[in-house]
């Protein structure tokens, strides 16, 4: 990310720290005064709409109780008790006195308990939508009576003195007040009822019914009275001009100012109140279906801005609890108080200007000292801290920081150096020169040491030291210097010197060793103990940091032990190759040694770190790992016909049964009366050809020469002969050797059998144990490229016994090349770390050649490095001087050298590392360590060395 280049200067610095000290003071000024004018507008708005809600509590009482008191009283008029028209008719002074103007209580009536009905209304100036009267009509009587089980409807009018002006007969008045609402309501209840609030169907007012049950007779007594006034109420009662308000019963709306919204009217259907969702105002119809936890107003934040409500519950309004509902818009609620901020901006804008060109007078005065120290510190930046820092100012504090600053730098350079030693230094000898050196510095003394513990030996040993001595090189860790280490060694050190001491603990407390460092007796108190509390802070990450490296010490020890366990097991798996696994690495060591020193040839730019070098060693410890799967007597195989035991034996037996039946036709031809010495010639001859041809079956057995043709087919001759066996070859077998015989069919005994044979049985199948090491097998994830034999095992006594080279077959062959396979295979699933990844690589490559027909993956020059060579190298070497394997004599060094010669010819291994191997005496070296005397001939090195110019390996 491409850097900024700062462009302030001081005095513009200053100026804008005093704006931005102003910005942040008036900030907090204005949030506080936000804050705490929002409290109080939020206060007198809870205030403000408590008190609406008892105004309209009162209100509701007011419009409420006139009607209840009047059931109270006309549940005791004789209209209770009248049974007809006329009587009731006759109580319609009094009914109209309670009916007054009107405006609150619109009918009064009684239901009787024989479905009667009494209803007197006031009709109004306007007269009643639906209802066809007669002039001068100021009271309307509806009556239902029953006759016969027969409802007959009337109305009689009554002008403003209560005289009938006339009267009618309405059939179609079919109403039964025991199928409403009220009448069944009042039935189940002691005291005045109430329903729902609705919209009266005559007078198209909003209100409710009241009723109250009769206990003498069971009639009921109702009145209509009107809520409408509520709307006034809350329409008068806005807190701002966009507050919206309603009162509510359960989701019903009962009073709204937009009386369009609250009469809604369906089409086909009557007009009825609205519901809350259907007033198009969302904020009430969300703060309808809030829970709010407490009567104090609350935000309500929405798409369409702040709000402030509130829902206060009214007094019983029918079956449920009234509730009045208050949203503000917040940017009207809040409008005075973005006024008076607005107006404490421009006064501290202002102020702002004035203390800017101030700020910037006072800049100019520091700037120029500040600038050049500024440059010096852009020095520092560079990581160059050789720089001298100071600048020379009439301001103290300036000249100050110049000093603070070099301190700073070269504390910062000493710390800088040892985070570097700390985390990247390996060797645990070097890093503590590293930290103890810079320590020294720090402290502007002469020497200083650093002790770690010697658990072993129970000492407290020397690891690090400049200028020491006169250090001890070794100190008992007896248990007052284990209890307080850093103090002890203070006392036991001599007193000429002032000392810094520090002990180094593991993160499990135990000691790890103490830190001396001697103090310059120049340096101030101050500085000593700051340098202390340096070194305490330093002595975690130091403990740490040798720790870590003793840990990984050690963990390379145990692994390196473990790989030479493994290395030896294998050696000592097999008596003839014992050693083989530890003189490998020794030899490839010796010859990458003499690689890297190399400064003239191909091998001049050749050149390797630590961690690879670890790695080549790990590697050839680890090179023959897959061995420990290779069967042993197919590694040890000294005969043809050997597995687990010498088969020679079983043949031997053979001819011992053939020698056996020679004597028997002996006898038998003399029980015959045949010619004894004819019989006995006979004899003597099949014993001296037996004995022949057994010779010859046992050195074929040995492999030690070339078999040729005449000699195969030789032994295809002496295998023909026959011999009778009489016993079961199929009882006392393994299960392994059972499933062997499936689907070869037993013979009856006896059975005539050949000298040597191949059975069926002696071919062992692969089965799923066959190694991936096709290259289309979807299994060969390593690059194996390699051609497995059909058999795993191929036992048969002719296979094995015409064998022309050595003693195994192809399929043994493979047994043994198999173990490179399993080599690559077993690390690849080892998780080694970064520097060890090339471990498998460079363990399993030593059967490669340059002209990539080695195995197991065919590999070529350009895809071998140095490593892969050398260790390829040292395992032929040691293989052809190896004094322990059963197949061969060992080779002299001449003989080996003369072997690798052609090899190198034929470009199996590299020239160029043989003629180094040669020109630097490493089969000399190697020669003297481990092999036998009479094995270290001379090597002709001159005339090794022509003969590879003149092949043209070497310059």
């Amino acid at each position: 990310m491409k850097r900024l280049r700062p462009w302030f200067t001081l005095q513009g610095l200053i100026a804008l720290s005093i704006v931005v000290c102003l910005l942040a003071m008036l900030l907090v000024t204005a949030l506080q005064g936000y804050r705490g004018a929002r409290a109080v507008l939020i206060a007198a708005a809870t205030d403000s709409a408590r008190q609406l809600s008892s105004l309209l509590d009162e209100r509701t009482e007011r419009l409420l109780s006139p009607g209840q008191n009047a059931l109270h009283m006309l549940v005791h008029d004789p209209l209770i008790t009248s049974d007809s028209l006329r009587e009731r008719s006759a109580r319609l002074p009094a009914l109209a006195q309670l009916l007054g103007d009107g405006k609150t209580v619109s009918a009064v009536y009684a239901g009787y308990p024989s479905g009667e009905f009494f209803l007197v209304r006031r009709v109004p100036e306007g007269g009643l939508d639906g209802f066809q009267l007669p002039e001068g009509t100021h009271f309307l009587v509806q009556s239902v009576e029953r006759d016969a089980e027969q409802m007959l409807g009337r109305w009689l009018f009554y002008d403003a003195a209560l005289h009938q002006i006339g009267s009618r007969p309405v059939p179609e008045y079919q109403y039964d007040p025991r199928t409403r609402p009220w009448y069944q309501l009042a039935q189940t209840s002691e005291g005045v009822v109430l329903t729902e609030p609705y919209l009266f169907f005559t007078t198209g007012q909003v209100g409710l019914t009241m009723a109250l049950r009769s206990n003498l007779t069971g009639a009921v007594l109702g009145l209509d009275a009107a809520v409408d006034d509520l709307a006034v109420e809350v329409k008068d009662m806005h807190l701002t001009p966009g507050t919206q308000m309603a009162i509510v019963s359960g989701r019903r709306v009962v009073a709204y100012p937009d009386l369009d919204k609250l009469i809604v009217r369906d089409e086909g259907a009557e007009p009825r109140l609205a519901m809350i969702n259907e007033l198009q105002v969302p904020v009430l119809a969300e703060l309808a279906d809030l829970k709010l936890d407490s009567s104090e107003v609350q935000l309500l934040p929405r798409e369409d801005g702040d709000w402030y409500v509130i829902s206060l519950p009214l007094t019983r309004i029918g079956n449920d609890l009234g509730r009045v509902l208050i949203a503000m818009p917040g940017k009207e609620m809040l409008a005075g108080v973005v006024g008076i901020l607005k107006h404490q901006a421009m006064w501290a804008l202002v102020l702002m200007l004035l203390l800017v060109l101030i700020g910037w007078a006072l800049g100019q005065r520091l700037g120029g000292p500040l600038k050049a120290l500024a440059d010096q510190v852009g020095h520092l930046a560079n990581m160059e801290f050789s720089q001298k820092i100071g600048v020379r100012s009439r301001i103290r504090e300036v000249n100050d920081l110049g000093v603070v600053i070099g301190r700073m730098a070269g504390a910062i350079h000493h710390f800088q150096q040892i985070s570097l030693a700390l985390s990247r230094e390996t060797r645990l000898e070097r890093m503590l020169d590293v930290v103890l050196e810079h320590l020294i510095d720090m402290a502007k003394g002469r020497g200083g040491a650093v002790f770690l513990c010697d658990e072993g030996s129970g000492e407290l040993r020397l690891a690090s030291g400049i200028n020491a001595e006169h250090y001890p090189q070794s100190m008992t860790l007896d248990e007052e210097l284990r209890s307080k280490p850093a103090r002890v060694l203070a006392t036991r050190l001599d007193r000429d010197h002032r000392y810094l001491t520090l002990a180094l603990r593991d993160r499990q407390e135990n000691l790890l060793g103490v830190l001396a460092v001697e103090v310059s007796p120049l340096l101030p108190a101050k500085t000593v103990s700051s340098l202390r509390q340096f070194l305490d802070s330093l002595s975690g990450t130091l403990a740490v940091a040798i720790e870590t490296r003793q840990l990984f010490e050690d963990q390379q020890v145990l692994m390196e032990s473990i790989i030479r366990l493994l290395a030896t097991a294998i050696d000592a798996k097999s008596p003839y190759t014992g050693g083989h696994c530890d003189r490998v690495p020794q030899l490839a060591e010796m010859l990458l040694n003499r690689a890297l020193d190399s400064e003239t040839g191909a091998l001049a730019q050749f050149s390797m770190d630590d961690e690879q070098r670890y790695a080549f060693r790990i590697a050839a410890w680890m090179h023959d790992c897959g061995k420990i799967t290779s069967p042993e007597y197919v590694v040890d195989k000294a005969t043809k016909l050997e597995t687990i035991y010498n088969r020679i034996h079983e043949v031997r037996t053979r001819f011992e049964v053939l020698w056996r039946d020679a004597e028997i036709r002996y006898w038998q031809g003399l029980a015959e009366g045949r010619d004894e010495a004819e019989l006995a010639a006979e004899l003597a001859q099949t014993r001296q050809r037996l004995q022949a041809e057994f010779e010859e079956v046992a050195k074929a057995n040995v492999g030690g020469e070339f078999m040729r043709e005449e000699d195969v087919e030789r032994l295809h001759q002496i295998a023909e002969q026959t011999w009778v066996r009489h016993f079961d070859d199929r009882l006392g077998l393994s299960q392994e050797e059972m499933q062997q015989l499936d689907g070869v069919p037993a013979q009856a005994l006896p059975v005539v059998e050949r000298l040597l044979s191949d059975k069926s049985e002696h071919k062992v199948p692969w089965g799923d144990r066959k190694p991936p090491v096709a290259k289309d097998d979807p299994r060969n994830i390593w690059g194996f490229d390699m051609e497995a034999p059909q058999y795993s095992f191929d036992r048969g006594e002719l296979h094995n016994l015409s064998i022309q080279r050595g003693t195994l077959t192809a399929e043994e062959r493979f047994k043994i090349n198999d173990h490179i396979v399993q080599t690559l295979i077993m690390l690849s699933t080892l998780p080694f770390p970064r520097a060890l990844r090339d471990v498998p690589q460079l363990a399993a490559t030593h059967h490669e050649k340059l002209d990539g027909t080695g195995y197991p993956r065919r590999l070529g020059e350009d895809q071998l490095s140095v490593p892969d060579r050398v260790l390829a190298i040292a395992d032929i070497f040691e293989a052809l001087t190896a004094a322990d394997r059963p197949y061969k004599p060992a080779k002299t060094l001449s003989e080996a050298v003369k072997i690798m010669l052609f090899m190198a010819k034929d470009r199996h291994i590299d020239g160029e590392l043989l003629a180094l191997f040669l020109r630097t005496g490493v089969h000399e070296q190697y020669g003297q360590l481990f092999l036998q005397p009479q094995q270290c001939d001379q090597v002709d090195v001159e005339g090794c060395l022509a003969q590879l110019q003149e092949w043209q390996l070497i310059a």
